[in-house]
């Protein structure tokens, strides 16, 4: 009886030659989601230090309320840092005093766009930044809502006094610390996201003309000089070459060679 084949069992694929391994991810979808999850750690850190930055800034504008409100002034560093207490109806150096709902919804417009961008945050120091700022943003928001006189009217209260210049507080600080961060960073060239974004044009053209990499221009193929004078002896040696006479033809051919010879 004829023997049945066995069938072929599939044989699995070599990683080798394209195949992908079982159970192995395409390298494609491993950078996008460790990216991603960079970034979610990144947003937890500007979530924790605002966190923080309200906690303080509201613990110590409690104390300041219950010690400081109605005493003279607490001298640190002489006249140079001290503590007096006042309540901000403005911003900072007392600057818009009688527009405190337009401040309030400045503020406000400023932590959306905080929220907004922490969705490309890649970079830890920019995290540092937001958090701060958001932070400090959010401390003074909460004393303009919930503070005398009334909702969005709030005064914000400030007890720490530089020498002559403006009296604040702990929220101001760390807005003052985020201005300061965002400036270095934007100096250095890094965005939000973590990369940096001056002189890469011009590096990437750079790299790609010294490593002849696509996109690089062109360099002419350099062809050897020729003479006129071996100009025109290669076309007559190929021509006498090509011309033959009938006794060359024959002894050629040989002995053996039928030869046809036309009689006149």
């Amino acid at each position: 009886m004829p023997s049945t084949p066995s069938p072929q069992q599939p044989v699995p694929a070599d990683p080798s030659q394209g195949g992908a391994e079982p159970g192995s991810a395409a390298p494609s979808t491993v950078v996008p989601t460790r990216a991603a999850a960079t970034s979610r750690r990144l947003v937890l850190w500007v979530g924790v230090l605002a966190a923080l930055v309200i906690l303080v800034d509201q613990a110590t504008k409690i104390w300041a309320v219950a010690q400081l409100e109605g005493e003279p002034t607490i001298e640190l560093l002489g006249r140079w840092l001290h503590l007096t207490f006042i309540r901000n109806e403005g911003a900072a150096l007392g600057i818009g005093s009688g527009y405190t709902w337009i401040l309030t919804i400045v503020v406000i417009v400023v932590v959306v766009f905080i929220l907004r961008s922490m969705r490309r945050i890649g970079s830890r120091g920019w995290a540092v930044a937001l958090g701060l700022l958001l932070g400090g943003a959010l401390g003074n928001l909460i004393d303009r809502i919930f503070r005398a006189p009334g909702v969005a009217q709030g005064h914000v209260v400030d007890f720490i006094g530089y020498g002559d210049l403006f009296i604040g507080n702990v929220a101001d600080i760390a807005v003052v610390g985020a201005a300061v961060m965002i400036a270095i960073l934007s100096i250095q060239g890094i965005g939000i996201d973590g990369q940096r974004h001056s002189g890469e044009g011009e590096a990437s053209e750079t790299s790609a003309g010294s490593s002849g990499a696509p996109g690089a221009p062109a360099v002419p193929d350099e062809k050897p000089d020729v003479k006129p004078e071996e100009k025109d002896e290669v076309p007559s040696a190929a021509a006498g070459q090509a011309e033959a006479t009938p006794d060359e033809k024959d002894a050629a051919e040989g002995p053996d060679a039928p030869t046809t010879r036309t009689v006149s």
